[in-house]
């Protein structure tokens, strides 16, 4: 009997947009503002975990790792710069928009990102359009792969995990997730993902 799915599960950067802010973006704010990129990264390391969690704000990340020394650009300098590194993955935003609406499946984020970046994402994309909620670590505290945050998924979402099919670009993470029940694809590029959203769905996805 094929399982019926009603939820998709979905990782936000590396799937449907690019990274927040990730090494290739701190190597290119190291080149723009001539910032010292291992001193930076240093300081990254140590504090940004607690920033992606909601413990502290961006600005409070941003006085750790670039302004505690002064500096000959502007804080909002600084963030627009950070916000400028999220770009779409169009034909994956269009694939999950097309089959939410398709098959009345309910779309959750289910994400590490910090409070302020995530905020951002979801204006500038408008990822509101379809994706329901959003169980992002700088909203609730936690972050994959602390199985309770996908806990808290399948709770608010109020799903069973064989109802799920939970998608992200991280081997490990999938590994979680299909441990917990969840039907897991290890996102590569589109054309797998979609072939493997066709078997699971339906033929005509």
């Amino acid at each position: 009997m094929k399982a019926i799915y009603t939820t998709l599960f979905l990782d936000i950067g590396g799937v449907l947009l690019t990274n927040g802010w990730d090494h290739q973006s701190r190597e290119k704010a190291s080149q723009k503002f001539h910032l010292d990129l291992v001193e930076m990264n240093k300081r990254h390391a140590l504090t940004f975990d607690t920033y992606e969690i909601g413990k502290i704000t961006l600005d409070d990340y941003l006085d750790r790792v670039v302004f505690y020394m002064p500096r000959d650009f502007s804080r909002d300098e600084f963030k627009q710069f950070m916000f400028a590194q999220s770009d779409p993955h169009e034909d994956m935003i269009r694939l999950i928009h097309d089959l939410k609406f398709r098959y009345s499946l309910r779309t959750v984020a289910v994400s590490n990102e910090g409070r302020e970046l995530m905020n951002h994402r979801i204006d500038r994309f408008g990822m509101k359009e379809y994706i329901d909620f959003f169980i992002c670590s700088g909203f609730v505290a936690l972050r994959k792969p602390d199985l309770a945050i996908f806990n808290m998924a399948l709770e608010i979402a109020h799903v069973k995990p064989q109802e799920v099919i939970y998608i992200d670009d991280r081997l490990m993470l999938t590994q979680i997730g299909s441990k917990l029940g969840l039907q897991t694809i290890c996102h590569q590029d589109f054309n797998q993902t979609q072939l493997e959203l066709t078997s699971y769905l339906g033929k005509d996805s």
